[in-house]
């Protein structure tokens, strides 16, 4: 089922600039016994992000009551939701009065091997991302660099790529936010230029001690452990990253556990 703006329906204006530029931004939820996880959060990110991008925010009542009609009596499904400034004329120059678009959309949930949980393979992509403060961090509309990112490989024994940005420095996954622990301490990627912001990663940052900073890949293929993790998948070890083989170690089932907890917390 899709909602746009309340009505249920399966098509936008041609016109809308979510569709001509990119312009807007999105978020993915796992829905449990119809249930967003992580619900607040999600919303936190997308008014931040609209507020970044000086677009006008939906009423989150509102948003929340179509959430809830979209979600009833839904056993496990993933949840997208899009805000889009609106359809404007051809041009980039916005419109002084913006209505914008609200998407839902319901999903069926991804289905992934049991072993997932327990540890997955992952390479480095090519593919590089660009360095924008003024988006960096946010869950926006333009995804092209993971697409064509993701389009680097076709093998099924390979679950996620690594990107690095152009210059060299690791940031994340293609679809995830990546960790790695050398020492006992905890290391994430500073997403101040590039990258996004994802929730499952400020949840870790609030729980745990996280060093955000600059790494390389070598100092990420010397780490001890490695993990990735988003809203869907939750949080996968790496067992396999080009050469280097890892231990899916203590701190890291630990600490996926601890996340498993949570969700059903809220359940």
């Amino acid at each position: 089922m899709i909602l746009v703006n309340g009505i249920p329906q399966t098509h936008i204006e041609i016109s809308d600039r979510g569709l001509q530029y990119g312009d807007g931004l999105f978020e993915t939820l796992t829905v449990n016994n119809g249930k967003p996880m992580f619900l607040t959060q999600h919303l936190n990110r997308l008014i931040n992000g609209c507020q970044r991008l000086q677009l006008p925010a939906p009423d989150t009542n509102l948003l929340q009551a179509e959430i809830q009609q979209l979600c009833q009596n839904t056993k496990q499904a993933v949840l997208k939701i899009i805000i889009t400034r609106g359809s404007g004329g051809r041009g980039y120059r916005q419109s002084d009065d913006i209505h914008s678009t609200r998407i839902l959309s319901l999903h069926p949930f991804p289905v992934y091997p049991d072993s997932y949980a327990q540890g997955i393979t992952a390479r480095f992509c090519s593919t590089r991302l660009g360095l924008n403060p003024t988006l960096a961090g946010m869950k926006h509309l333009n995804r092209l660099e993971q697409v064509l990112a993701r389009a680097e490989w076709n093998d099924d024994s390979v679950q996620e790529g690594i990107m690095l940005d152009i210059n060299n420095r690791v940031i994340e996954g293609t679809m995830s936010n990546l960790f790695y622990r050398k020492n006992n301490q905890l290391y994430t990627a500073d997403l101040t230029q590039s990258g996004v912001a994802g929730i499952i990663r400020g949840i870790i940052i609030n729980h745990e001690s996280v060093i955000e900073h600059h790494f390389t890949q070598d100092e990420l293929l010397d780490a001890d452990e490695v993990f990735v993790c988003n809203s869907v998948i939750g949080l996968w070890g790496i067992k396999q990253l080009t050469h280097r083989t890892f231990a899916i170690g203590h701190n890291t089932k630990q600490l996926q556990h601890w996340l498993t907890e949570q969700a059903l917390l809220l359940q």
